[in-house]
């Protein structure tokens, strides 16, 4: 048994198919179908069961890749342990990062890294919250920045920033002159929102929650349309499909030419976004690093939070 073998079963057991597991773990299709079989064969018990359409973990290989996460979590440790001992800020740093924050933190956050800590340099992974954490659980990962909340309590956590939300609609719009506008209103238009995984499309529910509905049932597609992203989003908003709700960090600098950006009135709605890491993680200097990274970018419009 390697731990190169653990590190294929819990890549099968998460991607639920061989072909996306070898893509991940950067071996071919049949390297990693022949480990697993050599595994199974030790073992002597079926890990997998091999589906036409989908790869499914039998009760007995699901408590087996949990014993294989936390291996190959302490085999990580070990080295982080040693990397530690020479230079913490020494080598790469694997940040995970969501969709709806990645395009518009990592740019100011790459370059403030690479000016601070140009030793540390980051390897970046944009995700659903869901896959972030499981490559956080697998060691896959050494951080991730999401928002909260998320389903994983045994993770430290440090809060980064509150972010608030705002509308997005077409200039030619009527609520485009509006200085404020509230959630309740939003109930007689058109909402755009993003695609199921994406844990912004909950938090713009959570605002609308009488779009939830439309998310499921045929006849909502005439009031509900999805996205892939925040930004074909706002192109489906301003070809005047509809509106939409935005994070703060999403809006340009500069005037849009087709979109008004208009705040809610109070309470504001906002997300808590946040770093968390392993608990085993004993890189805390790099943590720290990484944390002023993030207080030094302009994060126009949102609170910072230093607690």
């Amino acid at each position: 048994m390697t731990l190169t073998e653990l590190r294929y079963i819990v890549a099968v057991a998460r991607e639920r198919h061989f072909g996306r597991a070898a893509e991940a773990c950067f071996v071919s299709q049949p390297t990693l179908s022949v480990a697993v079989k050599k595994l199974e064969d030790e073992l002597d018990v079926k890990l997998f069961e091999r589906g036409s359409a989908e790869i499914s973990v039998t009760p007995l290989g699901e408590e087996i890749v949990r014993q294989a996460q936390s291996v190959l979590e302490q085999a990580q440790s070990i080295k982080e342990i040693a990397k530690r001992g020479k230079d913490p800020l020494g080598g790469p740093l694997r940040l995970g990062v969501i969709y709806t924050i990645g395009p518009y933190l990592l740019p100011d956050l790459v370059r403030n890294t690479i000016t601070s800590v140009p030793q540390m340099p980051l390897m970046l992974q944009e995700n659903f919250t869901v896959k972030l954490l499981e490559m956080l659980r697998a060691g896959e990962l050494d951080c991730a920045i999401l928002a909260e909340p998320f389903p994983d309590a045994g993770l430290a956590v440090a809060p980064l920033y509150d972010e608030p939300f705002l509308v997005a609609v077409p200039k030619t719009h009527p609520l485009a002159q509006r200085k404020q506008i509230s959630g309740e209103e939003l109930k007689r238009e058109t909402m755009l929102l993003l695609g199921t995984g994406h844990c912004f499309r909950d938090h713009v529910l959570d605002v609308c929650p009488e779009f939830a509905r439309f998310s499921s049932d045929a006849e909502g597609i005439r009031k509900s349309f999805e996205g892939s992203s925040l930004e074909t989003i706002k192109h489906m908003v301003a070809a005047g499909m509809g509106v939409t709700v935005v994070p703060r960090l999403s809006v340009p600098d500069e005037p849009h030419p087709h979109l008004a950006f208009i705040p809610f009135d109070a309470p504001v709605p906002t997300r808590r976004v946040v770093l968390v890491w392993r608990r085993s993680f004993t890189r805390y200097e790099a943590i720290a690093a990484l944390r002023n990274a993030v207080y030094a970018c302009p994060l126009e419009g949102v609170a910072r939070l230093t607690g």
